[in-house]
């Protein structure tokens, strides 16, 4: 428990100290925001701070903190690692600065920040890739919870219809009509219930994995065929409690409803940092369930299921309901369900605008917004019966879904270098993170069974490979802006 406590006080310490620094860098100012300047009654919408905040948080949360820290649990202490300098160093400064980006350049999406800076034709494969993720992402988070709700009462396949039906609801109504209604509550209740366990690991004092043990000591400790290699399959295992591509995509959305760019850090840097913060306590009930026994935590994962091999979705229901009872029943019921709906409904509105900007047309109207997203639900429900087809579709897709979301961030990352080099600021902070991840997403490609799925050796040397000529181009790119731009002043 002090490798836990150790890291909670760094992702807090990580907030008012990198957060206040990489808040200088940016520079924000009085400038009239998008909610005022371009207030449409739709997706522009002036709210109260403490509701974007929320809104904020749950949008880039979802199920994610919770279901990627349990499974990236079984990688020991070192998940805490990654949590927390992931999460200061690189999720919160690519949150923070690709939605303070969005708010200066008039709330736009993704797709048309990284053509301003890395060109048209990235651009466009930004566009197809970031539809097609986010597509991926409402998909997802349908199957799941349809599954789980069609346990209850009924079956899936009404519960995927109901869900479907709420999709485009949200998805076209005004943004503060449902979203900015709803999700405050649902953001509460799983602050409350990570609250609620950082309480109950407190009191119970488990006996769990510390950091001078030793990083890969504990890994693996009660099963042998867990086999995944650390670098780079945590990275991509945890990536919404340390950093998301799909935060990049959400992140446009309040900044249409920011009503002051001074509000950013806490918004937007204090909400990765808050994920964070979830991650690191779901990672530290993981680790009391997974490792030491004879831990209580061991045992009883083990009786109600598959020991080490116990589903994410199942921990959660295991841990709530032994925990927190009756209460903690409903907050299971809530995260498994309700945040991956909302997350998914979310993802479908960052299509649209995507969408939307790209072809140019406003979306004050229903019949232009129908436009743009009926396609994109025939996409959704055509990749969602294919799932279903297939006794492995969920997994595969969700694989794909892994390295596409941290795919995404590489590109995020890599723009804003590009943005920060422009306009002469502090490069590093963005530049290193964009590297490393480079060098994540192009291993895991390599060693995937899903991609290319090379020996552990062959893929490590053509990660470093990526890496060396990754630095090889940001080298050359630089040398040549500075000399152009050193000819023209």
């Amino acid at each position: 428990m002090i490798t836990f406590t150790l890291s909670l006080a760094a992702l807090v310490l990580g907030y008012f100290i990198y957060g206040r620094f990489v808040e200088k860098v940016f520079g924000p100012d009085d400038r009239k925001t998008p909610a005022i300047s371009k207030a449409d009654g739709v997706d522009y919408v002036a709210m109260p701070n403490w509701k974007v905040f929320m809104i904020q948080f749950l949008n880039i949360a979802g199920t994610g903190p919770i279901f990627g820290a349990i499974m990236g649990a079984k990688f020991g202490v070192s998940a805490y690692l990654w949590i927390v300098f992931g999460c200061i160093f690189a999720g919160a400064v690519h949150d923070y600065l690709s939605g303070m980006l969005s708010m200066r350049s008039g709330g736009v999406g993704l797709p048309e920040l990284v053509g301003q800076y890395l060109g048209l034709t990235t651009k466009r494969v930004m566009l197809v890739f970031s539809v097609l993720l986010l597509v991926m992402v409402g998909t997802v988070f349908v199957y799941s919870p349809a599954e789980i709700l069609g346990g209850i009462w009924g079956s899936s396949a009404i519960w995927i219809i109901a869900i479907f039906i709420y999709y485009i609801i949200a998805t076209m109504l005004p943004i503060d009509k449902i979203i900015g209604k709803v999700y405050p509550l649902f953001a509460f209740s799983l602050l409350f219930m990570a609250l609620a366990l950082m309480i109950g690991l407190y009191v119970r004092m488990p006996d769990i994995p510390e950091l001078w043990e030793g990083i890969g000591n504990m890994a693996y400790a009660h099963d042998n065929s867990f086999t995944d290699n650390i670098f780079p399959c945590l990275f991509i295992t945890i990536a919404c409690g340390a950093i998301s591509g799909f935060h990049a995509t959400q992140s446009p959305l309040m900044a249409r409803c920011v009503t002051s760019e001074k509000m950013g850090r806490p918004i937007f840097y204090g909400s990765m940092i808050t994920e964070g913060i979830v991650a690191l306590i779901w990672a530290t009930v993981a680790m009391y369930f997974f490792y030491g026994s004879p831990n209580p935590g061991y045992e009883l994962c083990g009786a109600s299921s598959g020991g080490f091999h116990t589903s994410a979705p199942s921990v959660v229901n295991i841990v709530c309901n032994d925990w927190l009872g009756i209460v903690g029943g409903i907050l299971a019921m809530l995260g498994v369900v309700a945040a991956p709906v909302t997350s998914g409904d979310t993802a479908f509105r960052s299509a649209r605008l995507i969408v939307a900007d790209f072809i140019k047309i406003s979306q004050r109207s229903v019949r232009s917004r129908l436009i743009i997203s009926i396609p994109l639900f025939v996409i959704s429900m055509a990749m969602l019966l294919w799932q279903i087809e297939n006794p492995d579709g969920f997994n595969v897709i969700w694989q794909y879904f892994g390295w596409a979301n941290q795919t995404l961030a590489v590109f995020t990352l890599w723009t804003l270098t590009v943005y920060l080099v422009k306009n002469g600021r502090p490069y590093l902070i963005t530049l290193v993170p964009a590297l490393f991840m480079t060098t994540v997403c192009s291993t895991f490609l390599f060693v995937s069974k899903q991609a290319f799925g090379f020996d552990a050796h062959v893929g490590y040397m053509l990660g470093a490979a990526v890496l060396v000529l990754a630095v090889i181009w940001f080298s050359v790119w630089l040398y040549r802006y500075r000399k152009n731009n050193i000819k023209v002043k």
